[in-house]
């Protein structure tokens, strides 16, 4: 991985500011509260069309996806922003059990295909032990 650049480094503090926006925030905080969906029909009920969740679900794992693409596209130095947080993996560990029904049911396979390449770049990064560890913690 390159060494990680003053861009690299605006570029963390810009999204720090951007997850401190109100109702960023409050989608974010809903999120890891309330979304542990085990399959489809939970998610449904938690986050589907009509329902509260629907937009604070929507906002927080597109802010999530948006950030690991900078990553995939080599926008974003990878090592800096594992250092920085652990959220996305959190956000992708959430989704995980959920992510092959919906990639099916959506008829889009590359559903959330950014947070999944990045997460697991990050599990590698932490090592088994620690990866085992959080993942414990958040499921």
């Amino acid at each position: 991985m390159p060494k990680a650049t003053y861009d690299d480094v605006n570029l963390i503090l810009r999204l720090y500011d951007m997850r401190r926006e109100e109702k960023l925030r409050a989608a974010r905080t809903w999120f890891v509260t309330n979304f542990k969906p085990k399959n489809m029909d939970e998610m449904a009920k938690l986050a589907g069309p009509g329902t509260d969740g629907n937009a604070l679900f929507r906002q927080a794992i597109s802010y999530w996806e948006m950030v690991a693409s900078f990553v995939t596209a080599g926008v974003l130095n990878e090592d800096l922003l594992f250092e920085n947080t652990r959220e996305l993996l959190l956000f992708w560990l959430r989704l995980k059990p959920i992510v092959k029904e919906v990639r099916e049911a959506y008829k889009d396979p590359t559903a959330w295909r950014n947070l999944e390449t990045v997460a697991e770049g990050y599990a590698r990064y932490m090592g088994p032990e620690v990866y085992e560890a959080f993942a414990a913690r958040v499921a």
